[in-house]
Order: structure tokens, then sequence, then C-alpha cells
């Protein structure tokens, strides 16, 4: 259990600070909006309103954010693996196997949804 007691203190600092940054923003920040301020910014330009109402985003946005997110966890988890491959034997391999197999699931999400053809 002691091995565990840096990682729980730097959970709970990171918990401690992102509760702290909240209540404090919302102490400390403007409380007065205006419409300008509520309103959706698109770079400096005027927004332009859409038909199927205010706020809509395509779905491209959502599916090349989930592209990255999906690609960089596979990286993250592959480095580690990658560099202890000899010392983890086949539950390690095997561990890999299924994780490769649930990346490829949400990868072939992605593709039939269309977030790989960039139009």
């Amino acid at each position: 259990m002691n091995v565990y007691i840096p990682i729980l203190v730097l959970g709970a600092l990171a918990a401690g600070f992102a509760i702290f940054s909240v209540v404090m923003a919302s102490i400390v920040g403007p409380k007065r909006y205006n419409r300008a301020k509520l309103e959706a910014y698109e770079c400096g330009i005027e927004p332009t309103p859409h038909t199927d109402g205010p706020g809509r985003f395509p779905v491209k946005f959502y599916l090349t954010a989930m592209l990255f997110i999906i690609f960089d966890i596979e990286i993250v988890f592959l480095y580690p693996w990658a560099v202890h491959f000899d010392a983890l034997g086949v539950f390690g391999l095997a561990a890999m196997a299924l994780f490769i197999f649930n990346v490829s699931v949400a990868y072939a999400y992605e593709w039939r949804r269309g977030g790989l053809s960039w139009e």
C-alpha cells in the first residue's frame, strides 16, 4: 500500500486544484453577461445563423476530436508496453492484444461514420 500513497496524494492534489479552480472562478468571475458575451465566437467574424438552431456544429468536429482522442490514448498506452515488452511475457501480449482490439472497434466506428474522409 505504501507504493500507492504518492499516486493517491497526487490524485488528491489534482482533484483539490480542480475543485478550487471551479469554485474560485464562480466566486471571482464576472456576474454580468451581455448579449455579445453569450453569443458564439467564430474568430472575430459575426456568427452566421443556422437553420437548425443556434449553437449547432457539424458532426465532423466531434468525429475529428474523437479520432484524436482514440489515437492519442493508443499511443500513451503503447509506449510503456513497448519499453517493457520483454518483462511482461504472454500476459502483457494478451492484454495489449485486447487493448488493440478495443481501439480497432473505435477506429472502425470512426471509419464507418465518415471521420476519415477529409472533404
